[in-house]
């Protein structure tokens, strides 16, 4: 059954799809799960698979011409489909792997409505294109408003680093003038995006190809989008298709502090 999240039915689709994958990643928490390896250290659990399938039953239920291109398995659809979802059905496998309940579940239309859920808070972050909001736990859906008042910084020290060295996520830390006005933080899961478009966050940066078609990354930028967000890549352009890496703050000042901090030794 699908949920009304918002009036537009793409958003309760999106909804619904994140907290039933949502629902299977929490009830397989604290297991000793199968590992399937992807290479380079990289690895999917039992529960990355089975929160997809639940994921895409409801999205084929819903919309039964859309594609889907899934983090696990991978193209399902026409490739030249109108209409494509892209899913990531666990954000953030390492720390699930490990015992940390800091990951997300990420489906989101193209270019169109979008969800987040928290496995564990229980909170569904979702937007129709135009505007975002949160559900807990069936109260009242609340306007998802960006601030930088917290100065916490998300930063995705996660490999590979393309744009190395003329950009390193890394460098951020020990740069005096950060310090002075941010607070690092590491989650390693894109949940950190919806904490900005919260306003639990200030920003988030990560480096990276063209993140805009990532089924890590195209749900939580269209959350962040919708809620008023500033996001743009790496080189502080609009995202796009020769954009790289991602830069989303809660304020323009927040943006133009960072990108002055990245550009000023070199890094774009």
């Amino acid at each position: 059954m699908i949920d009304s999240y918002a009036s537009s039915d793409d958003a309760a689709v999106a909804a619904a799809a994140a907290r039933a994958g949502a629902d299977v990643v929490r009830s397989m928490y604290g297991q000793r799960l199968s590992r399937i390896d992807k290479g380079a250290g990289d690895f999917a659990t039992a529960a990355d698979v089975e929160a997809e399938k639940r994921i895409l039953g409801i999205i084929r239920a819903a919309r039964p011409e859309d594609a889907v291109l899934g983090e696990e398995g991978g193209q399902q659809g026409a490739r030249d489909a109108v209409r494509q979802w892209l899913v990531d059905p666990l954000c953030g496998t390492l720390n699930y792997a490990v015992g940390s309940m800091l990951v997300a579940v990420n489906v989101g239309l193209r270019d169109g409505a979008a969800a987040v859920a928290d496995p564990f808070s229980g909170e569904v972050f979702f937007t129709d294109g135009e505007k975002a909001w949160v559900r807990h736990d069936g109260s009242d859906d609340a306007l998802l408003t960006p601030t930088p008042a917290t100065r916490l910084v998300d930063v995705n020290l996660d490999p590979p680093f393309p744009s190395a060295p003329g950009f390193r996520a890394v460098d951020l830390l020990g740069r005096p003038e950060f310090i002075e006005s941010f607070r690092p933080r590491v989650v390693s899961t894109t949940l950190a995006l919806a904490w900005v478009a919260a306003g639990r966050r200030a920003a988030y940066v990560t480096d990276g190809g063209n993140l805009s078609g990532s089924v890590h990354f195209a749900a939580g930028i269209a959350l962040c989008r919708a809620a008023g967000c500033v996001v743009t890549g790496i080189d502080g352009a609009p995202m796009g298709d020769t954009a790289r890496g991602l830069v989303v703050a809660a304020d323009h000042e927040t943006h133009g502090q960072l990108m002055s901090m990245m550009s000023s030794r070199g890094q774009y």
